[in-house]
């Protein structure tokens, strides 16, 4: 490939980005300005998450000018590891004396890892990639100890209601109004940005894109169909309870192993995530079933078999979520005993537990179930636990219970904070 030509992709990657900046209403994303703390010559920022999510505008939007951007997802670019220096070159010609690089999934390039070790230290550079382990394998690999890991999620609720141009006014009974709105059209849709420009289209073409590229090529997966129906099984299942066995004889495939591996690949590529059931023995926790969720309610909408019909599982998938963005995979659980009693999330912060958090989404006092209540507090009794919250959709309140303060508090306030 000539330097012409990598200066033409570059270019035009350019481009299109400042033309999305300068015509587009861009979001800042919460977090930007600690990923900028972490700039630094020694090591790399290494951002992640699932495709379209805003990688490579929150990359773009960080650089440090003069900077080189390459996105190496432009099928033109079609070059191997040893011509990575003609890529620097061509950065060179364009930009003059660079210091700051952004490597847009620079991982479909093989030996990538050696290039971007050879510039370290010296240059501060941002990665980005939409496969958490592939990056990690090459990065534990050449670069220990030199890069730092930012995981990237669709919008917060938060995030969307600046899209919507809201502000968060509780004395305000309008604006508290507009705010229930906005929710419900947030814990429908989810939080890809291009959502909300391109509708459910765009959700069902992404999917494609991350089952297809991002799954099925990279790891050579020779039974395709088995894999997509084991996809949307999982999203149409988000909230219960699974196991690999089950899995396995449901799409009636030999090994346990392959399901495991299935499983593996949908987390790696940020479409689903596992909930492991609590247990102060590690060998009975990684031997419940573990719940499934997604990464994206409109995704699970799209994809997901009749799920659109039970607001419940999407609200519980929303904290799922925003769990997730807060405090990061294995930092909560859920947690059921032998009586069936059943808490929806176990939250810890290192070996404490934090709170217990039950997602019931009513609006009255009348609509309390009473089965929860009683989960919540056997959960309180057995993990020793008296933070006691009730997610609510739009129920406000502090109940007593068995001696135990329980508080209700409504889903948009909880994700506004």
């Amino acid at each position: 490939m000539t330097i012409d030509t990598i200066k033409t992709v570059i270019m035009e990657r350019e481009q299109e980005l400042h033309k999305k900046i300068a015509e587009e209403n861009i979001i800042p994303r919460e977090g930007a300005v600690e990923i900028q703390k972490l700039f630094s010559p020694d090591a790399a920022v290494v951002i992640t998450g699932v495709r379209r999510c805003g990688k490579s505008l929150l990359a773009f939007l960080l650089g440090e000018t003069p900077f080189g951007y390459v996105n190496f997802d432009d099928e033109r670019l079609t070059i191997k590891a040893e011509e990575l220096n003609s890529v620097l070159e061509a950065v060179y010609a364009l930009k003059g004396e660079v210091n700051f690089f952004i490597f847009d999934e620079i991982q479909n390039i093989v030996g990538w890892e050696k290039f971007v070790s050879r510039l370290l230290p010296g240059k501060k550079i941002i990665i980005t990639g939409s496969n958490a382990r592939l990056m990690s394998k090459e990065l534990a690999t050449h670069l220990t100890g030199r890069h730092l890991d930012i995981t990237l999620y669709p919008f917060s609720f938060r995030e969307f209601l600046l899209l919507k141009k809201l502000k968060i006014n509780t004395h305000l009974t309008k604006d508290i109004a507009q705010i229930k709105a906005a929710l419900a059209e947030y814990v429908e849709r989810g939080g890809f940005p291009l959502t909300y420009r391109l509708g459910n289209i765009f959700l069902a073409e992404t999917y494609k894109d991350i089952i297809e590229r991002d799954i099925i090529q990279r790891y050579g997966i020779r039974y395709a169909s088995t894999m997509k129906e084991l996809a949307k099984y999982l999203f149409s299942n988000v909230g219960k309870e699974i196991t690999y066995n089950s899995l396995r004889k449901f799409l009636n495939i030999r090994s346990v192993h392959t399901i495991k591996n299935y499983c593996s690949y949908l987390q790696n590529a940020y479409l689903i995530f596992l909930v492991e059931r609590f247990s102060f023995s590690l060998k009975e926790q990684a031997l419940a079933p573990k719940k499934v969720y997604s990464i994206d309610n409109g995704l699970t909408q799209a994809i997901g078999f009749q799920f659109s019909q039970n607001r419940g599982r999407f609200v519980e998938n929303a904290v799922a979520i925003e769990l997730l963005r807060k405090s990061g995979p294995g930092t909560f659980y859920y947690w059921k005993d032998y009586q069936q009693n059943e808490v929806d999330f176990v939250v810890k912060n290192k070996k404490q537990i934090k709170e217990l958090l039950q997602v019931h989404a009513i609006s009255t006092r009348e609509e309390i179930e009473e089965m929860e209540i009683k989960a919540l507090i056997k959960g309180s009794d057995s993990l020793r636990c008296r933070n006691l919250k009730v997610i609510t959709w739009d129920y406000t309140s502090t109940r007593r219970y068995d001696k135990k303060t329980v508080e209700f508090i409504p889903l948009w306030k909880w994700l506004a904070t």
